[in-house]
């Protein structure tokens, strides 16, 4: 019998070992031993996991998990083993469990792949049918420009392309009214329309489009058309892209703009809510637990139906966050409750919207959050379907790296006896599973141990947030196994992820995780645990879910208030001296990404919209650590004359005439030219063969920016700017301002910014003589 060690907390090489074997970043890797103490550590317990992180050294096993027959709990390195008796004993519930009989031979010199110590993460191929190939169901707004209706055709063919063959496919149209196309009607071009105005179920879906099952004379309200004669069921509507991909290249190709007038200062009719009843019908008619996508291509926001954003008038300006925040947006509430419906009816089938936002103006993306994030799928916002954000992005979409194929998941988390869930932040939604496991109190989708993904890729990480529930110096398990909250005893954590991988295989990912409890009362035993990447991530997480959950919630004052507690229990000082204030390196860099989450766009709501401000949080709530950490504190390149790019300080100072700077703040990539080197370039020096060294010198950051985006999604917006210039400001408004027109240091002689907002220096001192102030 044996259990495997735990790893001991390190430095922040160990934290990114753990990530590189097992996808899972705790904030703490060290946990207090009471709920007393776990109460004055401040920053969440939580961990971020990486369902499908790619792991060259995992292994694939082709038979079912071993699972506890009292949690259900699998198989694990963790558990102890009686080889003789032949019986394991689960690490969270001490339960005893016989191998069953093909495990007869099992041994210490002969063991199954679970057992190994080095294998905490493990995948076993689940031995049950392949489901069908996943459907993707285009849905398109016709309510625009032909120019833009252009590149929409060039991008959808592009699109069909780079799917499998045999992916099945399917178009809906809208704009007035909704037109589902048959596209395996082959004789003419032929369509089922559905009033825009009317009210939609699964079932009247099915009825007016003739689905097999379906009763033959049930009709939607206010639907028209024929049902076709001679094909019944999906192959009418749905069809591997090999089959149909000419016809529905044609079908693109003829599409015009809606043909209902628009009346002077008026919006067109823009059905979007009933468009997305209808496609949810139809998938779950036809595609009810197997994968698939529902592709939105949005121009505008929805004015005609349910699910309408802001009337049809020009006067009315569509909803701001000012408008929310005092009640006076009067369709956002019913719009929220009717696509968090759909969303509900979407988990049920197993599948996904994707919404493609492009427009000058606001499009609803703050209604439809609810439905998209519980669905695990993707937002992008972009100015136009031209616009190189929307083409990449939903060219990407469409590669392996990004979307995966990877369909109908599942997350199990179970936890040692002593640790609570209280709920995930991420692109999930609940399966109202109760367990032990499960806390009182709730984060995020709570309540649960279990939650559904219907759609899932490689980058997906989910938050996950504990609580420690009990009083120090509770016994051990029986027959001695580390778990109890003893001094230095074990604690483990498991994730179970079952999905269907892209070659129709069904997959159930483990990984089993175990740290230790403090030994003493003493917080400083915890610091050497702390990973201030990971905890800088959850706490965003956790801030922004706040804020979107509590109406009277000031989240400045809030992440200050943490940062001044945190400091106060983990910095050295003596009492009202500022001077004598020293953070352990283990914390030191954590009020510096606070700092930058303040003044960044998760925060500060001024000056972008309702749906800028949702697509941003999305986005960070599925992002992992390193990716989730640039959109917090941005990154700065510095390149000059004669040297290599190097890192440059996230500050006002940065900026010299002699300079190119390559600001990377995830959803935007700035380069940025001195006034120096931006004389050189108007001046045409890089164009001279004596000038060799400057031309390779402005390459450089555009080679690096095309790399960044050729990984990247969403695909970030570009900006290429000089100084002093109009678009300098996406650079400056990301800059410490440590030089301003309200207090300039002097002797730096960089740009000025005029702003009030505080420096990251001001910002330090004040928080010292916070945290060293004895009412503190």
């Amino acid at each position: 019998a044996r259990c495997a060690p735990s790893p001991r907390a390190g430095s922040m090489a160990d934290f990114s070992e753990y990530e590189a074997r097992d996808a899972v970043r705790l904030s703490w890797n060290v946990w207090p031993s009471s709920k007393v103490e776990a109460t004055k550590c401040v920053v969440p317990f939580g961990c971020l996991y990486k369902p499908l992180q790619p792991m060259e050294q995992m292994p694939v096993v082709p038979y079912d998990p071993q699972r506890c027959k009292s949690c259900a709990a699998c198989l694990n390195p963790y558990a102890r083993v009686d080889f003789q008796a032949k019986l394991w004993i689960c690490p969270f519930c001490y339960t005893r469990n016989h191998f069953p009989t093909h495990y007869a031979n099992i041994s210490p010199e002969s063991q199954p792949a679970e057992l190994y110590p080095n294998y905490t993460t493990i995948e076993y191929t689940v031995q049950q049918p392949n489901p069908p190939p996943p459907a993707f169901l285009f849905v398109l707004d016709v309510c625009q420009l032909e120019q833009e209706l252009a590149a929409v055709r060039a991008s959808l063919t592009q699109a069909l392309s780079l799917l499998p063959e045999n992916a099945r496919v399917g178009l809906i149209t809208f704009g007035t009214h909704v037109h589902v196309h048959e596209l395996g009607f082959a004789e003419c071009a032929k369509s089922y329309v559905f009033r825009g105005s009317g009210t939609y179920t699964r079932e009247a879906v099915a009825g007016q489009l003739g689905l097999t099952g379906a009763a033959a004379g049930q009709q939607a309200p206010g639907a028209t058309g024929t049902q076709a004669g001679g094909q019944g069921g999906a192959e009418r509507f749905l069809l591997p892209v090999s089959e149909c991909e000419f016809q529905l290249t044609t079908l693109l190709e003829e599409l015009t703009h809606d043909a209902f007038p628009v009346q002077p200062e008026q919006r067109p009719a823009r059905c979007t809510g009933p468009a997305l009843a209808v496609a949810t019908g139809l998938l779950g008619s036809t595609a009810a637990g197997s994968g698939g996508h529902i592709l939105l291509l949005l121009a505008g926001p929805a004015t005609e139906g349910q699910g309408t954003v802001v009337s049809r008038e020009n006067a009315d300006a569509v909803r701001s966050w000012k408008d929310i925040n005092k009640g006076s947006a009067p369709f956002y509430n019913k719009a929220r409750k009717y696509y968090e419906a759909l969303g509900q009816q979407l988990v049920a089938n197993g599948h996904v919207l994707d919404v493609f936002a492009c427009a000058l103006d606001q499009c609803g993306l703050a209604e439809m959050k609810v439905c998209v994030e519980a669905t695990g799928g993707h937002m992008v916002l972009a100015e136009s379907f031209h616009h190189e954000v929307f083409k990449k992005s939903f060219q990407q979409l469409f590669s392996a790296e990004v979307l995966g194929l990877a369909f109908n998941a599942t997350y199990e988390v179970f936890a040692s006896k002593d640790v609570k869930i209280l709920g995930n932040i991420g692109p999930c939604a609940s399966l109202g599973k109760r367990t032990p496991f499960v806390a009182d109190a709730s984060v995020g989708v709570g309540g649960t141990a279990a939650w559904k993904i219907a759609g899932i890729d490689a980058s997906t990480t989910l938050a996950t947030y504990f609580e420690v529930g009990g009083a120090a110096g509770q016994q051990q398990a029986p027959g001695g196994a580390a778990g109890g909250m003893g001094a230095g005893a074990q604690f483990f954590l498991q994730f179970v992820t079952r999905y269907t991988h892209a070659n129709g295989s069904v997959r159930c990912r483990v990984t089993t995780i175990t740290r230790r409890w403090s030994e003493t009362a003493s917080p400083h035993e915890l610091v050497p645990g702390f990973d201030q990447e990971a905890a800088a991530v959850l706490a965003a997480r956790h801030v922004c879910w706040k804020m979107e959950s509590e109406d009277d919630y000031d989240a400045t004052r809030s992440v200050d208030r943490m940062l001044i507690r945190l400091c106060s229990t983990f910095g050295e000082y003596n009492k009202d001296d500022p001077a004598s204030f020293r953070l352990p390196p283990q914390l030191s860099i954590f009020p510096q990404f606070m700092f930058n989450l303040r003044r960044s766009q998760f925060l500060q709501v001024f000056g972008n919209s309702p749906d800028e401000t949702v697509y941003f949080r999305s986005v960070l709530n599925r992002e992992a650590a390193n990716n989730a950490l640039v959109m917090i504190q941005p990154t700065l390149l510095s390149f000059s004359m004669g040297a290599a790019p190097e890192p440059a300080l996230l500050d006002v100072s940065a900026i010299q005439p002699d300079r190119i700077l390559l600001l990377d703040a995830y959803f935007s990539l700035v380069v940025f030219h001195g006034t120096t080197i931006a004389q050189w370039r108007k001046a045409n020096y890089h164009h001279q063969p004596e000038y060799e060294s400057f031309a390779a010198m402005l390459g450089a950051p555009q080679e690096e920016a095309r790399a960044i985006i050729s990984e990247r999604f969403p695909v970030p917006r570009f900006v290429d700017c000089d100084q002093n210039g109009s678009q300098a400001r996406f650079l400056l408004a990301k800059l410490n301002p440590s030089n301003t027109h309200n207090a300039q240091n002097g002797g730096t002689g960089g740009e000025v910014i005029f702003t009030d907002d505080v420096s990251l220096q001001t910002f330090m001192d004040h928080l010292r003589a916070r945290a060293v102030a004895s009412s503190s």
